[in-house]
């Protein structure tokens, strides 16, 4: 392993932990670079769950320490998604990446209206939330993409949680990165145990997920509900333009790491 590729695996990490702790689509980032690298997409689809779990424990960790989490309606909510993610793992033995772009363009879009036109309502996190039962439904649907693609697993439970559950869009996010830390080891289990998991590239990218998400979870959550939103916001138009192909992230990454390898 080259130290272009230790680099790129590290920096991107960082970015990527900021992005899911304070958004979501940040894997989208994290599969390109590890196809860029070479990895097969379920390889890539596997490897992803070791960020994933470091940075949501690392933000989980932050926010309870902070009285920012209703532990209890968490862990809840985390039953159904375990159970989704373990079935969705199982049969993610392919992609349909036409399917997928188009329920994930959907979901970018209406949390993209949401984000113009919600309310403006303001808290710090950690209110007790009213579970319904529609709302386990939800969240196993949820669990069940997850693990099958985790891309776009942080806007659907904004999504629940910010229209079906009524919170504002700082306990939403504080939410979302505890279920999925809940959820992650056991569709992590899946892929490691059909060895899909490339221990360096994720541990590395890791790595830098746990920096990422450190830097959001105790400074720039604290900026409020309002700098999230438009954060939100941007996240979602960029992850709307590289699937619609206005840009693609995957040339980009591919550009930094040639010129990486020209420079050496």
């Amino acid at each position: 392993m080259t130290y272009d590729v230790i680099i790129l695996l590290i920096v991107s990490g960082v970015l990527v932990g900021i992005i899911n702790t304070l958004a979501g689509g940040g894997s989208i980032i994290t599969m390109t670079v590890y196809m860029v690298l070479g990895l097969p997409i379920t390889e890539a689809n596997g490897t992803n769950r070791i960020a994933v779990l470091l940075q949501n424990l690392t933000a989980s960790m932050t926010f309870i320490r902070k009285r920012m989490l209703d532990v209890k309606s968490g862990l809840l909510l985390s039953i159904p998604v375990i159970i989704g993610n373990i079935a969705g793992s199982l049969v993610a033995t392919h992609i349909n990446e036409t399917l997928f772009r188009i329920c994930f363009g959907v979901v970018l879009f209406f949390i993209l209206i949401y984000m113009i036109f919600d309310n403006h309502k303001r808290f710090h996190g950690g209110q007790r939330m009213e579970i319904k039962p529609r709302h386990y439904l939800w969240f196993l649907l949820i669990g069940f993409y997850g693990g099958y693609i985790y891309i776009g697993l942080g806007y659907l439970i904004l999504a629940i949680s910010l229209w079906s559950m009524k919170l504002d869009i700082v306990t939403a996010n504080v939410i979302k990165g505890f279920v999925i830390f809940i959820a992650t080891p056991f569709s992590l289990l899946v892929f490691m145990l059909n060895g899909q998991v490339d221990y360096a590239y994720g541990l590395l990218h890791g790595l830098g997920n746990v920096v990422g998400a450190y830097l959001a979870s105790h400074y720039f959550v604290g900026w409020g509900g309002r700098f999230i939103k438009i954060f939100t916001t941007v996240m979602v138009l960029i992850c709307f333009a590289d699937l619609v192909g206005i840009i693609s992230l995957h040339d980009i990454f591919n550009a930094m790491l040639t010129a990486g390898k020209s420079g050496c």
